[in-house]
């Protein structure tokens, strides 16, 4: 069990999840993967503290659930009647209850984290998983660890946990018992090799992870140094950002000044308009025969959203652009 402590240390630690000896609320429902997570943060030195959430769905069940989450836990108990919510529902419910702890944890897996991927993949078309952290203060430490090691650890360590059968009547049941069972007979390490479709995403500066995985549409993201990602369905490009034209700008093959203050440089846009006119710049390159390819990377010089000069096509009086032979 010592390399699991290790792993999970590491990956706390890579993420800055739980400050050194810190404070956090674990969010348990009984089960080996909350239970596994409360111990283990509680060996490694983190101060645990257990919360649980009593829905009442599964009557006996869950106030066995709770009893056993307050007695063999410690754990706070907050009763909340669940019945006939659905599964967004109750974690709504949830995250009301649980909103005024500052850090908490939840003891989701690389195996839930597999399921998510999944059902993300086929409601909305995009490979993303759960996030180490989210913006509202819950952490997800265990997401290193598969759900067998979990009982495996609680076996360990001889803790007791709870199984809630209900799981099978979930999405997330169906993925688990139905799908990847399927996928598993595809190829024995389907898990592991769904879990690498977010290995792209983690080598991503986040602000192109995030544009990557939004649905298919119109974004543009700042990627830093003036350098911006812009999504159009299924096209994307990178593109400079707006610079100021206060001295000879660079773009491209293009040299460019102004005597004219308040200018900038930037690439085109779509539904770009020339001052005063209402010609679009996109009919401006096709008059001009300029390859859709080279559209995204031209230069526009604008004063706010007017465009009043596209070098080598239009000129302004107090504009000059020299483009450096190939």
């Amino acid at each position: 069990m010592e390399e699991l402590r290790d792993r999970v240390e590491r990956f706390v630690r890579a993420h800055e999840l739980i400050p050194a000896g810190g404070e956090v609320t674990c969010l348990v429902s009984g089960g080996a993967d909350s239970t596994c997570l409360w111990h283990l943060l509680g060996s490694l030195g983190y101060q645990v503290s257990a919360l649980h959430v009593n829905h009442g769905l599964r009557g006996a069940d869950s106030q066995e659930d709770a009893r056993f989450c307050a007695e063999v836990l410690g754990a706070e108990v907050v009763e909340r009647d669940g019945r006939g919510l659905s599964e967004a529902e109750l974690r709504g419910q949830r995250r009301q209850v649980t909103g005024c702890y500052k850090l908490r944890a939840t003891g989701h897996t690389a195996s839930d984290q597999v399921e998510t991927i999944l059902y993300r993949l086929s409601s909305r078309g995009s490979a993303t998983g759960m996030e180490a952290r989210r913006a509202d203060g819950v952490v997800r430490p265990l997401l290193t660890v598969w759900r067998p090691e979990t009982t495996a650890y609680c076996d360990a360590e001889g803790l007791p946990f709870r199984v809630d059968e209900s799981n099978a009547d979930t999405k997330r049941g169906l993925i688990r018992d139905e799908i990847l069972p399927l996928l598993r007979r595809l190829h024995p390490a389907a898990d592991a090799n769904i879990l690498r479709a977010l290995d792209l995403r983690e080598t991503l500066p986040p602000a192109l992870a995030e544009l990557l995985a939004a649905p298919a549409g119109s974004k543009r993201v700042d990627l830093g140094g003036g350098v911006q990602a812009v999504r159009e369905y299924d096209r994307l490009w990178l593109e400079h950002g707006p610079l100021d034209l206060d001295r000879e700008v660079q773009w491209g093959p293009w040299r460019i000044r102004s005597d004219i203050t308040g200018l900038k440089v930037r690439s085109w846009r779509p539904g770009d308009r020339l001052a005063g006119r209402t010609k679009k710049i996109q009919d401006v390159f096709v008059d001009a025969k300029i390859p859709r390819s080279e559209r995204e990377a031209w230069p526009l010089v604008v004063r706010g959203d007017d465009v009043i000069a596209v070098p080598g096509i239009v000129d302004h009086p107090g504009v000059e652009a020299e483009r450096a032979e190939a």
